[in-house]
């Protein structure tokens, strides 16, 4: 079994990131590839969730421990594979996953990719106790209500402020895929329209992307 492999990120896509690990070359596939762009000159580790079938033999990748223990988590949900799975993780940071389920919203869950009301409710039932030991912390005033201490203006602006720090994020990665200043801003004014409050610089990349491929 696969735990995670070290090598150069020779060629990404959409869907998946191949590591040139010593001469052979493995298809990864993860929810945000992007992340390892622009990195193909020096080695990273992924993390692996070797998935084995009888037709198939398939890695998944992740750019944290606490990613893919958040992954497996999804795995034991029944009616979640792997593919729904990925597209969980593809659509929020896994630090505003966590708090959704941990505050029951299932608004906000039915919201990500391939996952409807009655998958949300059975996401609910068979994980919200059972996230705390795989080391995502949720930052105070994410997926909760906030405290009287924080204030009305801060809880309005913390939403923005996180979305310019991913945003920041997003767009370094954007420039070393060779994207210029002009077009990573003209996608910012499409992806301030469609974000979340809570969406990770792995999300933004895919609407960023999204955006300038229609342009």
């Amino acid at each position: 079994m696969i735990d995670f492999l070290r090598g150069k990120p020779v060629f990404v896509d959409a869907e998946a990131v191949v590591l040139d690990v010593r001469d052979v070359g493995y298809r990864v596939f993860c929810p945000n590839p992007y992340v390892f762009a622009g990195k193909s000159d020096q080695a990273v580790m992924v993390f692996i969730h070797h998935h084995v079938r009888e037709d198939a033999i398939t890695l998944y990748g992740f750019a944290t421990r606490e990613e893919q223990a958040l992954f497996r988590k999804l795995l034991d949900v029944s009616g979640i594979g792997p593919r729904v799975a990925l597209g969980i993780l593809s659509g929020a940071a896994p630090e505003r996953i966590v708090a959704a389920i941990q505050s029951e919203d299932i608004t906000f869950l039915t919201r990500l990719p391939g996952i409807g009301k009655k998958t949300a409710q059975r996401v609910l039932l068979d994980l919200k106790d059972k996230l705390d030991g795989i080391g995502i912390a949720v930052p105070p005033g994410v997926g909760g209500e906030p405290s009287h201490a924080d204030g009305a203006a801060a809880a309005a602006a913390a939403p923005a402020m996180g979305l310019t720090a991913a945003w920041r994020e997003a767009k370094e990665a954007l420039i070393s895929l060779g994207y210029s200043d002009a077009e990573t801003e003209r996608a910012w004014r499409e992806v301030r329209d469609r974000a979340q409050p809570g969406d990770g610089a792995d999300k933004l990349i895919k609407l960023a992307l999204q955006a300038l491929y229609q342009a």
